[in-house]
């Protein structure tokens, strides 16, 4: 295919703007489609391209899900269509929006503009409606954020890094929020070789946290543990007795948990620490989310009650090191739009130095490019000026800082009732106590620098924060 060997791909971003009419209804009620679009290739204006696209649909007083998503299908010469299918949440119920561009070389710009659509559930026909891309507000956004980055396969990452040394620990964890009950899922899967020469063993456990606010299910977090058993290694990811954690599909059973998922990559790579620190591990410890973004299908069961995902947005991600910090602090947010935060804070274990402020590593990719340019900018400054700062607390803590021309204050909470409390131990054995929620709260300002600061973004993420603090 030309094109389909290059080493780029394409992203923008599309806003949409409309009307849509529910069957059985005469009022016509107001729409909006914001769209992130990634494609795994340079666009081919002669041929055709599938794209992911992911972002927020709203119908007033009807439908407000930032979780959207699903493919287009770009092929204005070829077929004379670009086509979107997306796939959102209304009460619970998982439905279609269906529509395409029908492109006509007499009305160009009118058929490039205006979208159709139809939607459903399952077969069911539920309405119509149109939306407009409005050129006059829209147009300099869009060619703004149109983006070639560079394509890189993240499952390489997955797989193990671990090489026969003492005293380490590598680390596959996925988080999940499933966008039509607002639960959380946390999957954690960990390989643990001693200290002192033993044999290395496999672990890990899997939990579901309720969701936020007063309709959120009333159970309390709950969670099985698996292992220890004997590491057996595998090729292309975490392998244990019935447990799997492999490019694109997740399974197995801990306790009255069962879980079988497929993962489907949205984005690129997110090195949340200096890329170095991952190839050639001379820090204490490295993490990186081999996709910024991520949807899970599929079907997890735990205590006679089943969850079930569609498309449901979150993110698989690895840790290579020694073991645990003296104390830290992690999140990652999906901002929507295609936009993800992610932050790891740390006081290190190694005398000395457990007397420092936290190192913050924060990373916000946003239209296709990763702030701070650097990951060391962050945790370092310059000449160690310029540092973002952390405080460390329970059941909240924060962090601030300041690169270029924007800066940036994240604040989150982990609410008691949506917080899981669980003993860790370092390959030296060492105990170290985290206190995770995959429904947590979290407040992010974002403020650009025009004379004075002004306010740039907010983000506020009810129940759909995935954070986590942890001690000794």
């Amino acid at each position: 295919m030309s094109g389909g060997d290059s080493a780029r791909g394409t992203a923008f971003t599309e806003t949409m703007l409309g009307s849509a009419r529910l069957d059985g209804e005469d009022a016509v009620r107001r729409a909006r489609l914001d769209l992130r679009v990634t494609a795994p290739h340079v666009l081919r204006p002669l041929g055709t391209t599938m794209a992911r696209v992911s972002g927020r649909l709203r119908i007033a007083g009807w439908a407000d899900d930032p979780c959207a998503g699903g493919e287009m299908e770009i092929s204005p010469l070829a077929r004379r269509r670009i086509r979107y299918r997306l796939a959102f949440t209304v009460q619970g119920r998982r439905l279609t929006l269906d529509g395409w561009k029908s492109v006509s070389p007499r009305r160009p710009v009118a058929s490039m503009t205006v979208l159709p659509y139809t939607l459903y559930d399952g077969e069911e026909r539920l309405g119509t409606g149109t939306l407009r891309f409005p050129l006059a507000t829209g147009l300099a956004p869009f060619l703004g954020s149109v983006r070639f980055p560079r394509r890189e396969d993240g499952t390489r990452h997955l797989a193990p890094r671990w090489r026969g040394e003492r005293g380490r620990t590598e680390v596959w964890y996925t988080t999940v929020t499933d966008p039509a009950t607002g639960r959380g899922l946390w999957l954690h899967h960990e390989l643990t070789a001693p200290s002192d020469g033993s044999p290395p063993f496999a672990h890990g456990w899997a939990a579901v946290f309720p969701a936020a606010g007063p309709d959120g299910p009333r159970d309390p977090v709950r969670h099985a543990r698996f292992g220890p058993e004997p590491w057996r290694g595998g090729a292309d990811g975490f392998r244990a007795d019935g447990i799997a954690a492999r490019p694109g599909h997740l399974e197995g059973t801990a306790g009255d948990f069962r879980w079988e998922l497929t993962e489907r990559p949205e984005d690129t790579p997110l090195f949340t620490f200096p890329r170095w620190s991952w190839r050639r591990p001379r820090l204490p410890a490295a993490q990186i989310l081999p996709a910024a973004r991520a949807t899970y299908d599929g079907t997890v069961t735990y205590g006679g009650e089943k969850l079930t995902l569609h498309g449901a947005p979150g993110a698989s991600a690895r840790i290579y090191g020694h073991g645990n910090a003296h104390r830290w602090a992690w999140l990652h947010a999906d901002l929507g739009r295609g936009e993800v935060l992610e932050i790891v804070a740390a006081v290190s274990t190694r005398p000395g130095l457990r007397r420092l402020p936290p190192l913050v590593f924060l990373r916000l990719r946003r239209g296709g490019r990763t702030w701070p340019r650097r990951a060391e900018r962050a945790a370092f400054g310059w000449a160690g000026f310029g540092r973002f700062r952390a405080a460390l607390g329970r059941p909240d803590w924060s962090v601030t800082g300041r690169a270029g021309l924007r800066r940036i204050r994240v604040e989150v909470s982990l609410p008691a009732e949506r917080t899981l409390r669980l003993d860790y131990a370092d390959p030296d054995g060492s105990p170290a106590v985290c206190r995770n929620s995959e429904t947590a709260d979290a407040v992010v300002r974002l403020e650009r620098w025009w004379g004075r600061w002004r306010p740039e973004e907010e983000w506020l993420l009810e129940g759909t924060a995935h954070a986590e603090v942890g001690e000794r």
